[in-house]
């Protein structure tokens, strides 16, 4: 399975993932080292900006250091990451991707990532993630300041809900399943 994020009529991300359950409702999808995805390259100063006004495709390169189940609801504005440290098995915390809803696609499913993230400890002490790139994004007009509200908002109501523990913190996936790559045409929208 493909998760993209698109924006403009670009991909801007693409990471394979295998699919370790999918109920109708929600998909859990594992990354580990070695997963292909493709990424835009970050300016010299280490951020995103070009992201968001760049025409330049999306690179092929390949996930590194941490495995992940993704947890991709359909209809809510975020998913949720578990992460792990690869060399050592330790559940490093939770990832909440704000994005669109996820919609299907031929490879899997699209969003488009909203820039603002929550990092989520193993203690539940959490942070805001990439708010330079979010502000990035409202003074570049992706998000107008309604918009940008929004996206807060469904922020602080998964922060307030604290869907974790999941269940899935202890999981471990086997280890002979093979590692994806990116598919033929997997930058085509």
């Amino acid at each position: 399975m493909l998760l993209r994020s698109i924006w403009n009529g670009h991909v801007r991300f693409a990471l394979a993932h295998t699919v370790v359950e999918d109920d109708g409702r929600r998909a859990a999808a594992y990354v580990r080292p070695g997963h292909g995805y493709a990424r835009l390259g970050r300016g010299e100063d280490g951020r995103y900006l070009d992201r968001w006004v760049t025409d330049e495709p999306a690179v092929p390169a390949l996930w590194e250091r941490t495995r992940v189940l993704w947890l991709i609801e359909r209809g809510p504005a975020h998913s949720l990451g578990l992460f792990w440290d690869d060399a050592t098995h330790e559940f490093r915390g939770w990832y909440v991707q704000l994005q669109e809803p996820v919609r299907p696609s031929p490879y899997g499913f699209d969003s488009t990532d909203q820039a603002l993230d929550v990092w989520v400890n193993p203690d539940g002490s959490w942070d805001w993630k990439d708010e330079v790139d979010f502000a990035d994004a409202i003074r570049l007009g992706v998000f107008d300041e309604e918009q940008a509200a929004a996206i807060r908002a469904e922020g602080e109501r998964v922060i307030a809900a604290a869907p974790w523990p999941t269940g899935w913190e202890d999981w471990r996936p086997e280890p002979s399943w093979p590692v994806p790559s990116l598919p033929d045409g997997w930058d085509r929208v």
